[in-house]
Order: C-alpha cells, then sequence, then structure tokens
C-alpha cells in the first residue's frame, strides 16, 4: 500500500514513536503532584511546552496543550467570543475554513450572534481586502486557516491580520495543515493546531492565546493549562507530540523542496493522462506536498474504492463519497467541479516511484469507472435539435453531468438542454462543467420536481 493522505493525517514520526516509550516509563504520573513521579511528568511537560512555544513563536505561558485540534479551535473560538463580548458578537470565517471553525461559527449563531463567510476566488483564496470590509464595530473575531485542508492554497494570514488589527479585531488562525512545515506569518492573536497532521501522535492539540488578547474561558472551573484544557493532561502523547514536530520542523525545507517537485509532476501529468479533468488549488501559493483534481463523469466514492483495490489511499471532497451526500463546502465555495474529486498529499518520505506508479496506475481506474457508468458515449455525433431535456431526477453525482453531456452533443449550437435534477451536486457540477467544457451556463429555475438547469451550447 502507498499512503497518500498526510493531510488527514500523517504516519507517526520515528522520533514520536521513541518519545513515546520513553515519557510512558517517565510522564505517567500527575504533573500537579509533589512527589518525585509527578516532579518527573511536570518536568517532561513544562520542557514539551518551551520547545512547542518556540516551534510557534509564542511565549510558553501562551500555550496549552488540548486533547485535538477541534478542541482547540472550539476553545479558542468560543473563548475569545466570550471575551469579548462587550464589542459584540460578530464572528468573521473564510467559507474555507475546516468544518471544526465553521461548526463553531453555526453554534454561535445558534446561540444568538451573528457570522460573516467571507468568499474566496477559484483557487480558494481569500482576498485580505475583503477581511477588512467584513469587519464592524460590534466584531468580536475574525477566523482564518493558514493554508487549506483539501487543495492546499495558503492564504494571506500576515495581510489578513494586519486587516483585523488595524481595526481591533483579533484574528484566530487555524494552522493545523502548515504548522509541520514552519511558523505562521503575521500579528495574528490566536492560534490552533493538530499534532496528527505533523507525524504526531492523534489526541493533542495546541491553543496558544497572546499576551493581551481577551480571553474569557467558558468551561467549568479548572486549574490546569491555564484553565484553557481541563482534565488530567496526556505527558506521553504530548512529548511525542513536540518529539515529532521538532523533527519535522528539522527536515522541512529539504522535504518541501523534493514534495514540490513532485507534486508538480502529478499537477503537469494527469491533465495530460486522463481527459476532462480539472486540477484546483493555487498552482504556486500551496502547501508543498498536495495535490487536489476532480475528474468528469466519475463517481468519487467508486474511484476511492477502485485505487484503494490497486493499493493507494487517498482522500476525496467529492460530494460522492460514503459520508457525505452533498458537496465540499470548500469547493463548492471555490465554484470548481466537485465530482471525481481526488485529493493526494504525499507524507515526508513519499518516494519518486510510487508516485510514477500512482501515476501509471490512476489513467486505467478512471476510464474503468466512467465505463462503468456509462459515460463513454459523451462524444457522440450531434443530431442538429434545438432543444433537449434530461430528465436526471432521482440521480446522483455524476449521473446528472453525464446525462448533460451526452444531450448537449444532440443539439445544434445555439441550442438549449435543461436539465432536471434534484441531487444537491448538481448546483455546482453544471455550472462548473460548462466552464470546462466551453458551453454556457444560463442559470436554473424551479421546476415540478427538483430544479431545471439550463446550458446552451456554443460550440
Amino acid at each position: 500500500m502507498v499512503y497518500l493522505d498526510a493531510a488527514s493525517a500523517a504516519p507517526l514520526h520515528p522520533v514520536a514513536r521513541q518519545a513515546l516509550g520513553a515519557a510512558l516509563d517517565e510522564g505517567w504520573a500527575d504533573p500537579a503532584r509533589l512527589y518525585r513521579e509527578g516532579r518527573r511528568a511536570r518536568m517532561l511537560l513544562d520542557a514539551a511546552r518551551e520547545a512547542a512555544a518556540e516551534a510557534v513563536g509564542c511565549r510558553a505561558d501562551e500555550l496549552a496543550f488540548t486533547s485535538s485540534g477541534t478542541r482547540a479551535v472550539h476553545t479558542g473560538v468560543a473563548g475569545a467570543l466570550a471575551g469579548r463580548r462587550r464589542t459584540g458578537r460578530h464572528l468573521i470565517v473564510s467559507a474555507v475554513e475546516h468544518s471544526s471553525v465553521l461548526h463553531a461559527a453555526e453554534f454561535h449563531e445558534a446561540d444568538g450572534g451573528t457570522a460573516t463567510r467571507v468568499a474566496v476566488d477559484r483557487t480558494g483564496r481569500v482576498a485580505p481586502d475583503s477581511y477588512a470590509e467584513a469587519c464592524r464595530p460590534d466584531t468580536a473575531l475574525a477566523c482564518l486557516q493558514s493554508a487549506n485542508h483539501e487543495v492546499g492554497t495558503e492564504q494571506p494570514v500576515a495581510e489578513v491580520a494586519e486587516a483585523c488589527g488595524a481595526v481591533g479585531v483579533p484574528l484566530l488562525v487555524d494552522a493545523a495543515q502548515s504548522l509541520g512545515w514552519g511558523r505562521v506569518p503575521g500579528r495574528w492573536s490566536l492560534l490552533t493546531a493538530s499534532a496528527h497532521k505533523w507525524g504526531g501522535p492523534p489526541g493533542v492539540g495546541l491553543l496558544v492565546v497572546r499576551k493581551g488578547t481577551r480571553f474569557a474561558s467558558r468551561e467549568p472551573a479548572d486549574p490546569r493549562e491555564r484553565g484553557r484544557s481541563p482534565g488530567f493532561e496526556n505527558v506521553p502523547a504530548v512529548v511525542a507530540a513536540v518529539a515529532a514536530l521538532r523533527a519535522t520542523r528539522a527536515e522541512a525545507e529539504a522535504e518541501a523542496a523534493r514534495l514540490r517537485e513532485l507534486t508538480a509532476l502529478i499537477r503537469a501529468r494527469v491533465p495530460e493522462t486522463v481527459p476532462d479533468v480539472e486540477v484546483v488549488g493555487d498552482p504556486e501559493r500551496r502547501l508543498p506536498g498536495v495535490v487536489t483534481f476532480s475528474c468528469l463523469y466519475v463517481d468519487g466514492e467508486s474511484l476511492l474504492r477502485e485505487l484503494d483495490a490497486r493499493g493507494f489511499s487517498v482522500s476525496s471532497g467529492s460530494s460522492c463519497t460514503s459520508d457525505t451526500l452533498t458537496p465540499s463546502h470548500v469547493l463548492r465555495a471555490m465554484g470548481v467541479l466537485s465530482e471525481g474529486n481526488v485529493r493526494v498529499s504525499l507524507p515526508p518520505g513519499t518516494s519518486g516511484a510510487d508516485v510514477e506508479r500512482f501515476l501509471r496506475v490512476l489513467p486505467g481506474v478512471v476510464a474503468e469507472v466512467r465505463d462503468k457508468l456509462g459515460a463513454s458515449g459523451v462524444a457522440e455525433a450531434a443530431s442538429g435539435r434545438d432543444t433537449v431535456v434530461v430528465d436526471a431526477l432521482g440521480t446522483l453525482c455524476p449521473l446528472p453531468v453525464i446525462a448533460l453531456a451526452k444531450a448537449v452533443d444532440g443539439v445544434a449550437v445555439g441550442g438549449t438542454v435543461r436539465v432536471l435534477a434534484d441531487d444537491e451536486a448538481a448546483r455546482l457540477d453544471i455550472p462548473a462543467w460548462c466552464e470546462m467544457r466551453g458551453q454556457e451556463y444560463l442559470g436554473e429555475e424551479p421546476a415540478t420536481s427538483g430544479t431545471a438547469y439550463l446550458v446552451r451550447r456554443v460550440r
């Protein structure tokens, strides 16, 4: 098996494995106790905090360890909003934030607060000015990821922090995807991260609250971790997480250069060997090891299953995956194709030979899935009709788009296709298909059942 899903969880770093074993022997006791075993655990915890703070670029007393990155996000958002409640209850997030941030925003709105979701361009990047425009007198907090988890696009954190800081709004940065590669630039106020993203053990998160940032814990009183992460600290896991962070950072410069070459190869080769593919995300300002592309006329779940059968572990933001029937919120916000989506995220140490093998296998897998879905006839000769109605009601991605592609070949240039569909993914994928294929998307209109999507053939 070739594991290519490091953006979900990186394999445990060998240094972390060693540190975990040693810390299980030395750091199992309660670090709050004054006897020898407790003092030993406290020394390990304090040393880990100092090392983590150095890696982040903050003070040790600004950093707390949490039980996960999601926990760090939820605690950070809730605490910052509570600390600035006198200012107001307005929250700003980008439309492509990790679900943990968006869920926190939804929870805040359900509790009576307000939230603005800042749009992104087609590469998944926000404009710094959009955050400045979203700030209001009652804005309590803004949130922005350092790099996107699905497409790898890096965000202009320093510029956004400057824009928010100019009007006195703190910025929380979700640095889960980027912290293993380096410090987050800019004058941010809060930062969160998750150890399993850089080769640490799962179940360890970081929450940094800069001095001077108003923060009020929403948890019951607890003396541990400055009241920001209640409960007995998992000292062995924390030690292993920080050891992995330091080891990953030491290797980051050389490994980033190597992985960028491999991802550039994937970005170039996939469109050459697989027809009807859209490579998404910013081509330059991106994480070193992440490549994301979407394949027309492909069921994402089937594609991932077939790749897994051939020895490749990848992930997908497609609407056609087993855990969701709605399009990826990231791909939807970007306005790009969601069907047949594949995210390849290379863990450190991935070999060029593994990437070459993936590139050899992928075209055949995509062709096989398309053939099973009946997409092999999308290029049939046109019959010259002026209008065609396609009934795709009751079918799921990518079948409505396959039906549209076949129908367009059956109308004259200037003619229209009216697609009836009730799959939510069609709202994203039909406009994206039109842009990829050079056809004109006319919009949507209500229908007796589902929604009607109108497309004009222009070539």
